[in-house]
C-alpha cells in the first residue's frame, strides 16, 4: 500500500496535520503510518508504544462517514494496531487530558489540506463484521418484548466459555466491591454478593427475588449464608441452563428456583428484591414502570437494592441525547442499554411509593473491576481468540478498555441505592449502618 502513488501523496498533509497535532497534545506516543514512518505526537514519546495505521484508505473511510461506532472498526477489524503497548494504555494518556480544546488551535489551512487528500480517494470496508441488527437504540414504552430477548441473547451468545476466561469464580458480571484495593476480583466479587445481602439485611426464610440473576451467584448466596427462598429470572437461555444445573449440583431444590421471565410478569410477594446491573436494559421511558413494578412486588415495608450504572446528570432538563460511546457501545455490545442519571433514578422511586434509606457511590470499584476484566482477558487471548474469532475478541477489549476509562473520567457512575416501600413510620432498620461491617 505504501508503494502506491497516491498514498505517497497523502503522507506530506498527514505528517503536517501530525505535527500540528503533536504540538497541541504533547502526548507520549507515537503514529506509525502505512509506510513505516513514526510520528511522535510528543517531546518524549514511550520508546515503544505507537498507534499503526496499515492501511490510508482507512481515514478515507472515517472522513467520508465519521462517528465514534466506526472509529472502533478498524481497531476491531485488525486495520489499526497498537505497538508496545494496550488500547487501555493508549487511553490512559488522554483519559485526564483536556486533549479537545487543545485541538482546536490546529490551523484550518492544515486540516483543509489533510481533507482534501482523503475525501475523494478509495477507502476500506468497515461494515462487515459483528454488530446488532436491528434497532440497537430501541428502549421505548411500546418496545415487543421479544427485542428485549434479542438484546440479552444478542450479548451473551458468545458463550459462557468465553465469559469465563476473564469474570470472577462465580462469573459474577457487574461491579465488585473492594474493601481494600489490593483484593483479587474473585474476593471483591465475594464481598460485593455479601455486601448486598447485608443491605437488605436478609433474614431466614424471607423470600427474596433477584431481577436479572445472571449466572446466580448472588441467589445461592443468599440462600446459603443467610437461609432465604431466593427466586431468579433472566432472559438468558444460556443462564437459564447454567443456574438449573447448580441447583441441582448443590441440593438447593427447595431454596433456589429459577426462569426465564420478563421482571414485569412475576407474581410477588416478595420480602426483599435485589436488581444488579439489569436497569441500565430499562431505558428511560420505561423508569416509571419499573419502579411501580418492584413496589407492586413488595411487601410493606420491604427493601429493594438498586445497582445500576449511571450517566452525569445535564443542567438542562430535556431529554438526554446518547454520548458517542453509548451508541457505540449499543451498536456491537449491549443493543437497548440506556443509561439513567441518580437524580431521575431517585425521583422515580420516591414517584412511586418509596423511601430511599441509602446511596452509595461504587465509581472507583467500577473502573478498577473493569480494568481487571480487561487484565484476564488479555492474558487469555489465544484461547478467546479459539472461542470467539478475532473480531468478537477486538470488540470486548475495546468494550472493556473504554468502560474503565469511562469510569476513570467519571463519565460514568456506578451507584448501590437502597428504598424502602411506603414511608410511613418505622422502616425497621438499625439505626445506623455500622452494622454492615461487622
Amino acid at each position: 500500500m505504501s508503494g502506491k502513488p497516491e498514498a505517497q501523496k497523502q503522507l506530506k498533509p498527514t505528517l503536517a496535520l501530525l505535527d500540528e497535532v503533536a504540538k497541541a497534545l504533547n502526548a507520549d506516543i507515537a503514529i506509525e503510518l502505512w509506510d513505516g514512518t513514526r510520528v511522535p505526537l510528543g517531546s518524549n514519546p514511550a520508546p515503544d508504544l505507537a498507534i499503526l495505521i496499515k492501511d490510508p484508505g482507512i481515514i478515507a473511510s472515517l472522513l467520508r462517514r465519521p462517528g465514534l461506532d466506526r472509529i472502533i472498526r478498524p481497531y476491531i477489524k485488525g486495520l489499526i494496531e497498537i505497538k508496545g503497548g494496550t488500547l487501555y494504555d493508549v487511553g490512559l494518556l488522554f483519559a485526564l487530558s483536556p486533549s479537545r480544546k487543545r485541538l482546536k488551535k490546529i490551523p484550518k489551512r492544515t486540516i483543509l489540506s489533510f481533507l482534501t487528500a482523503f475525501l475523494f480517494s478509495p477507502g476500506v470496508n468497515l461494515d462487515e463484521g459483528r454488530a446488532f441488527e436491528g434497532d440497537e437504540n430501541n428502549h421505548g414504552k411500546n418496545l415487543p418484548k421479544s427485542n428485549e430477548i434479542d438484546f440479552i441473547q444478542f450479548h451473551y451468545d458468545v458463550g459462557n466459555d468465553f465469559y469465563e476466561l476473564f469474570l470472577d469464580e462465580r462469573r459474577l458480571y457487574s461491579c465488585a466491591y473492594f474493601t481494600d484495593w489490593n483484593n483479587s476480583l474473585d474476593q471483591a466479587q465475594h464481598d460485593k454478593i455479601d455486601m448486598i445481602c447485608r443491605k437488605l439485611r436478609l433474614k431466614p426464610e424471607e423470600r427474596f427475588l433477584d431481577i436479572g440473576c445472571g449466572w446466580g451467584a448472588l441467589i445461592f448466596h443468599a440462600a446459603e449464608k443467610y437461609g432465604v427462598r431466593a427466586h431468579g429470572v433472566t432472559l438468558s437461555e444460556a443462564q437459564l441452563t447454567h443456574v438449573r444445573e447448580q441447583i441441582k449440583a448443590k441440593g438447593l431444590e427447595d431454596r433456589v428456583s429459577v426462569e426465564l421471565k420478563n421482571y414485569v410478569d412475576l407474581e410477588g410477594p416478595f420480602d426483599k428484591i435485589a436488581s444488579v446491573g439489569m436497569m441500565e436494559h430499562v431505558g428511560e421511558d420505561n423508569l416509571n414502570e419499573y419502579c411501580a413494578t418492584i413496589n407492586r412486588l413488595l411487601v410493606d415495608k420491604g427493601l429493594f437494592l438498586n445497582h445500576a450504572i449511571s450517566r452525569k446528570a445535564k443542567k438542562k432538563k430535556n431529554r438526554f441525547s446518547s454520548r458517542p460511546e453509548q451508541r457505540a457501545l449499543q451498536k456491537y455490545i449491549f443493543p437497548g442499554g440506556e443509561l439513567i442519571d441518580l437524580g431521575q433514578t431517585i425521583s422515580s422511586f420516591e414517584q412511586n411509593k418509596f423511601e430511599v434509606m441509602d446511596v452509595e457511590g461504587w465509581r472507583e470499584h467500577y473502573q478498577l473491576t473493569t480494568k481487571l476484566w480487561l487484565d484476564r482477558l488479555e492474558t487469555n487471548r489465544d484461547k478467546a481468540v479459539e472461542l470467539v474469532g478475532e473480531e468478537v475478541y477486538r470488540i470486548w477489549i475495546a468494550y472493556l478498555a473504554g468502560s474503565s476509562l469511562a469510569f476513570l473520567r467519571g463519565t460514568a457512575r456506578l451507584y448501590q441505592v437502597l428504598v424502602s416501600k411506603n414511608p410511613k413510620g418505622p422502616a425497621n432498620l438499625p439505626p445506623s449502618r455500622a452494622d454492615l461491617y461487622r
